[in-house]
């Protein structure tokens, strides 16, 4: 009984339960088609309401699009009527211009037809014209008794010689100006290129002294027992001596400039770093070598590139560099060179010659004074061989052998140079000597002179640059005059060296002087 009602129990609490549920699951049904309706229709409003604002927005966008179609519809009907009215226009101007060419068409009609018949009387004209010269030929000939051909002929020949004689009036009247004013041109010609060409450069690289600072240095400089300054002296291959008035001022003795800038670069570098030892000063001389050496490369490149004067090999370059350091009566030679290729290219110019060529040969006319010192013979053989080694235009390689005469000039350029090279030398200030140098190339001179026979005094004046010499009338003659001023010039160029020209000028004058006294009248 018991197990029938729990049996029971459980089929009821189980009926109840499925009761509960289906309560509950329609409940949820219930809700969820309510909340289905609701959606439903909030959906159904915003569809509608959306409809309602596209519909309100395409017809808004619909009757803009209307009135815009309608705007544009009357600007086309306007552009329109403003084309037609520019079609009539044209098409009257048009109109107007075919009128125009068919009145200007029958114009040039009549112009052709009546210049037609200006041609055709034109014509007969000329013929009648060519029978007359034919018929006036004719009637000259005849007159004449000669044809045309020998007329003309003798016409020509007159009018030829004519001009002739006009040309060679006009030539012989220039020629003749020329050398009046010659003398005034080439004079304004050499003025002008002296002024165009190097200015006067302080002479530098020729100080053959050095000017210690303290004893101190003196005493590091010359070392213990004189090792450092002996040291110096074998490396460079000069001399230093103390002067005996200023114990501070050290005289670098030696003849070869480029060793004496080595010494001085040397003491220099020595004063700087201040280490008075045997391998700094053999490393300083070394230093002081490569720099001068380096030096001179640069200076040969710089001195080309300023005158523009094209390629050269650089060992040549070298070597103008070297010309920095040798001077002549106290002028820089390297200055002078390119004083002289200034004043050559000016002159050049002027002539209608080649600059560049003229520069290059100025600027080498003195190379061989860069090794004269080194290498035996004059500077003129040196320098001719060094540009012939070199491969230099033979222009060049004249200049260089002619420019103190001792071979004849080969072109225009080479006389320019030996003029050039005396204008650089001879002008005012250019070179300087010591009063003793001064009185013994004057004293030379004089005695020169004076050790021929038959001078009676010679007067060397002008700086050297004349040598007048007074011979007694009564031993010379005019020839032997004349032979004695030769020899002077020969013996001159043969045994001293001078800058420039020296003119020798030979004088004889013979005076004869009686007295007449009044003579007295004797009486018998």
């Amino acid at each position: 009984m018991i197990s029938f009602l729990i049996i029971l129990f459980l089929i009821l609490g189980i009926i109840l339960g499925v009761s509960f549920d289906v309560f509950r699951i329609k409940n949820l049904l219930k809700n969820a088609q309510m909340k289905a309706n609701y959606y439903i229709e909030s959906s159904d409003r915003d569809v509608n309401e959306k409809y309602h604002d596209i519909i309100n927005d395409d017809k808004s966008e619909i009757d803009q699009y209307h009135d815009n179609a309608d705007d544009e519809i009357d600007t086309q009907q306007y552009e329109n009527e403003t084309r037609k009215q520019r079609l009539d226009q044209h098409e009257n101007f048009l109109n107007q211009t075919k009128q125009h060419l068919i009145t200007t068409a029958n114009e040039l009609k009549e112009r052709q037809t009546k210049q037609n018949e200006y041609s055709s009387k034109i014509d007969n004209v000329l013929d009648n014209a060519h029978d007359l010269l034919n018929k006036r030929q004719e009637l000259l000939e005849k007159i004449s008794k000669t044809n045309f051909a020998e007329a003309k002929q003798q016409v020509l020949d007159e009018t030829n010689l004519k001009l002739k004689r006009e040309s060679d009036i006009e030539v012989k009247y220039q020629l003749a100006e020329n050398k009046v004013s010659a003398n005034k041109k080439a004079n304004s010609l050499l003025i002008e290129a002296i002024q165009r060409g190097a200015r006067d450069e302080p002479k530098t690289h020729i100080e053959r002294n050095v000017v210690l600072p303290s004893s101190d240095m003196k005493a590091k400089l010359i070392g213990k027992e004189e090792q450092h300054i002996r040291l110096i002296q074998s490396l460079t291959g000069t001399d230093l001596i103390f002067d005996d008035d200023n114990s501070l001022l050290l005289h670098i003795v030696t003849h070869d400039a480029f060793r004496r800038e080595i010494v001085r670069m040397t003491i220099d570098n020595l004063m700087i770093s201040r280490k008075f030892t045997n391998n700094n000063i053999e490393y300083q001389v070394n230093v002081a070598t490569q720099r001068v050496h380096a030096g001179l490369r640069e200076t040969g490149e710089n001195v080309v590139k300023s005158l523009k004067i094209g390629l050269m090999h650089p060992d040549l370059m070298k070597i103008i560099g070297k010309l920095k350091f040798r001077t002549s009566y106290g002028q820089n030679v390297l200055y002078h060179s390119i004083e002289v290729a200034q004043i050559t290219g000016v002159l050049a110019a002027e002539l209608g010659l080649n600059v560049k060529l003229a520069k290059r040969s100025g600027l080498l006319h003195d190379i061989g004074k860069a090794i004269d010192h080194e290498v035996d013979g004059t500077h003129v053989e040196l320098g001719v061989k060094l540009t012939k080694a070199f491969n230099e235009d033979d222009i060049v390689i004249n200049s260089i052998a002619s420019h103190h005469g001792d071979v004849d000039p080969i072109d225009p350029i080479s006389i320019l140079v030996a003029t050039a090279d005396s204008m650089s030398g001879a002008r005012p200030g250019a070179r300087s000597e010591s009063i003793e140098e001064y009185v013994t190339r004057l004293r030379n001179l004089e005695n020169i002179a004076n050790q021929h026979a038959g001078v009676k005094d010679s007067y060397a004046i002008q700086a050297g640059r004349e040598i007048r010499i007074i011979v007694n009338p009564e031993m010379l003659n005019d020839d032997k005059s004349k032979s004695l001023t030769r020899h002077v010039r020969d013996q001159i160029q043969d045994e001293l060296t001078y800058p420039g020209n020296i003119k020798v000028t030979t004088i004889r004058s013979l005076k004869a002087v009686q007295y007449v006294g009044k003579r007295k009248k004797q009486f018998k």
